[in-house]
């Protein structure tokens, strides 16, 4: 049995390297990467004190979070491959479609 503190360093190191990739890259890709490790990180946690202790509910909330970043890359990449029609480029700092 691998201790419940590996899999929340493992979690901890995940959730740091996305969260550094959010902040300092301007790629639309590289940015849903960094969103889906900052969530697959969370997943990590729910699932390892899901199994130290005798309840699912940390299982069935890490499945409800699947799923929802399923549903957010779909919507992401839509949106990102939309970007790249109307601008040609995926980079965020030169696209202002959202400012005034």
């Amino acid at each position: 049995m691998i201790p419940l503190e590996l899999y929340i360093l493992l979690a901890s190191a995940m959730f740091t390297i996305g969260l550094y990739g959010l902040v300092t890259q301007k790629n639309g890709i590289k940015l849903m990467m960094c969103i889906e490790l900052l969530l697959n990180s969370a997943n990590i946690n729910l699932v390892a004190f899901s199994a130290s202790q005798p309840n699912v509910n940390g299982q069935v909330f890490a499945l409800f979070s699947i799923a929802l970043a399923a549903a957010e890359a779909g919507v992401g990449f839509a949106i990102l491959i939309a970007l790249y029609r109307l601008y040609g480029t995926i980079d965020l700092d030169n696209i202002n479609a959202m400012r005034w």
